[in-house]
């Protein structure tokens, strides 16, 4: 058989996803290596290489399937990603109050066999908000974690397509997915499609896709969960929290809960017995957890960098208060 003819066989047989048809060109390659044409099967060789790496990566862009992430149809964007059980952040230091507003969640999913004998059901839509760094991703990840499911993040400003009709489409798909498998569908920064309708910036296409969430909200009986985490809960749409069976707000930590996030990060690192956490606590009053975990993280690796062995004093942990400061609050 003529060579380029030959090439053109086993390029499109490796095309196909199919078993047999690998072996065959994977027989035609040893075939011709026998024959002496040792450039021709090294050519075949190639080709059927690279049709099988081809095929891999089509294969990861599939729609979630166990795969990490999924791309858009319209750009090369990720705006899902999957988290695995062994993946997912669950420590969390929050006050009493909202604590207990996530064990409810939680209590609720592991006996949902028990309360539906009741004719009840378990909280399947959690809204949380608060400001930048509370947590609301991390909380995500903790109910997720404490309830023994995947998560499956969305990240909705690249979920948002510039071509018309297709944001909703891309939207309904993601809500088709959580369907096929338990999980914790996480709708992260929600306010970017959830405002209010009657915004004066609204442009349409906007109107249209709060209309199709709401609506896949109201019709949402996935077996998992859903959670959505907003900034701004005053822009929201006000027919968004009807559609949720539970709504609360992570707070910024208060001085005891940041004394446990300072200590909780610090636990690993030798620390000074003479740190007074109290006037630390005052001092970081007001800050984000992720802000007063990264004070704690810079503190602990000033020490390291330092290659002798010490410990994080009170002096340390100060100077990583006042660098922080410096820069834009998290």
């Amino acid at each position: 058989m003529n060579a380029e003819l030959l090439k053109r066989c086993v390029r499109a047989m490796s095309e196909v996803d199919d078993g047999s048809l690998k072996l065959l060109c994977e027989k035609i390659v040893e075939e011709e290596a026998k024959k002496g044409h040792v450039k021709l099967a090294k050519q075949l060789s190639s080709l059927v290489s690279r049709a099988a790496s081809q095929a891999k990566n089509n294969q990861a862009m599939k729609p979630l399937e166990g795969r990490s992430s999924r791309a858009s149809h319209t750009s090369s964007t990720v705006f899902v990603t999957r988290l695995d059980h062994d993946q997912l952040r669950h420590d969390m230091v929050l006050d009493d109050a909202v604590e207990q507003r996530f064990q409810r969640v939680e209590k609720e999913f592991l006996a949902r066999k028990r309360l539906a004998n009741f004719g009840l059901q378990h909280a399947k839509k959690v809204l949380l908000y608060g400001l930048p760094g509370c947590g609301k991703t991390m909380g995500a990840e903790r109910l997720a974690w404490s309830i023994g499911l995947p998560l499956i993040k969305v990240k909705l400003d690249a979920l948002i397509s510039s071509y018309f009709g297709e944001s909703a489409a891309n939207l309904r798909t993601v809500f088709e997915e959580a369907h096929k498998e338990p999980s914790v569908l996480f709708l992260d920064e929600c306010d970017f499609i959830a405002k209010r309708r009657d915004s004066a910036r609204d442009v349409g296409e906007v109107s249209r896709i709060v209309n199709t969430l709401l609506q896949l909200l109201e019709d949402y009986d996935a077996p998992g969960v859903l959670v959505a985490a907003t900034n701004l809960n005053d822009l929201l749409d006000p027919a968004l929290f009807r559609r949720f069976d539970e709504v609360f707000e992570i707070h910024q930590p208060g001085r005891v809960e940041i004394i446990k996030l300072l200590k909780m990060t610090l636990s690993a690192i030798p620390l000074d017995k003479h740190i007074c956490w109290e006037a630390l606590a005052d001092q970081l009053l007001g800050a984000s957890a992720a802000m007063t975990v990264k004070i704690a993280q810079q503190a602990a690796k000033e020490m390291v960098l330092l290659n002798i062995e010490s410990c994080v004093r009170q002096d340390d942990i100060q100077r990583a208060i006042a660098q922080a400061y410096r820069q834009p609050k998290q």
